[in-house]
């Protein structure tokens, strides 16, 4: 194979006499989800119909805290909404995602955007350029304000029946997964190469037997795989061996286990 902290929830639902499957908690997956997304619908209260609410697609960068930076003109609509009344919400859908998108993770941020204050527009003008580098063309014009978002409640969808409320403060305690960016790069890699190997997995780690396997998502406690059985389509997870932080443990991780699941 080439290169490609915090709590647990259980995972998905598996055999009777093995244990549920760790996975991060939900502040931590909305942490990344965060993080890997670049843009989003926000929705501020309409100044021109009051109580109606007003969306648009949104780019955002990220502060060293997790708050949504926006970099928004004094002529746009959400501009004068947010003057008047800054309570809005931020959706962000997996930017991966293919098939179904109610399948899909998705997150809606619920809070307050604020103009950035005077203190904080360098850090705020370094991490939105950082993820909109052609934002430098304008960024600097003097109709264009930074605007934060202070975070007040969140709602996790994982896809079908994973969903949950988190609140602001475990929002913030939560950190991007170390495989956050590495992620899609492990993924492709193992179903282009080694979807055999995902097969011996599923049947040692999961006892699932299945005639294709792909995997779908890993983080650093383990990987789901969506497994196409004699049975029809089912999904299962199977955790590491040991947590891991980077590409490179994964790799170590996973070759570890299909040396296991052979010997199995």
């Amino acid at each position: 194979m080439s290169s490609f902290s915090a709590g647990k929830h259980a995972g998905p639902s598996s055999p009777s006499n093995r244990p549920p499957v760790p996975e991060p908690t939900f502040a931590d997956r909305v942490r990344t989800l965060v993080h890997v997304g670049r843009v989003g619908s926000l929705s501020t209260l309409s100044r021109k119909r009051d109580g109606f609410p007003f969306g648009s697609v949104m780019p955002y960068g990220l502060d060293g805290g997790g708050h949504p930076i926006f970099l928004i003109s004094t002529m746009a609509m959400h501009t004068q909404n947010v003057q008047a009344e800054p309570r809005a919400s931020l959706l962000i859908t997996q930017p991966d995602s293919t098939g179904d998108p109610l399948g899909s993770s998705r997150v809606t941020l619920l809070g307050k955007v604020l103009p950035v204050p005077a203190a904080d527009v360098a850090e705020a003008r370094e991490s939105y350029l950082a993820r909109h580098t052609h934002s430098k063309y304008w960024v600097d014009f003097e109709d264009f304000s930074f605007y934060r978002m202070d975070v007040v409640d969140v709602y996790y969808v994982g896809g079908f029946g994973v969903m949950g409320w988190v609140s602001a403060a475990e929002y913030y305690r939560g950190a991007p997964d170390p495989l956050a960016d590495s992620g899609p790069g492990i993924i492709q890699h193992m179903n282009a190469d080694h979807a055999e190997a995902l097969i011996l997995l599923a049947q040692a780690f999961a006892a699932i037997a299945s005639q294709e396997a792909a995997m779908t998502a890993v983080d650093r406690l383990g990987f789901h795989l969506r497994l196409k059985t004699s049975g029809g389509m089912r999904g299962t997870r199977i955790a590491f061996l040991r947590e891991v932080s980077t590409p490179a443990e994964a790799r170590s991780v996973l070759i570890e286990m299909v040396q296991q699941a052979r010997q199995k």
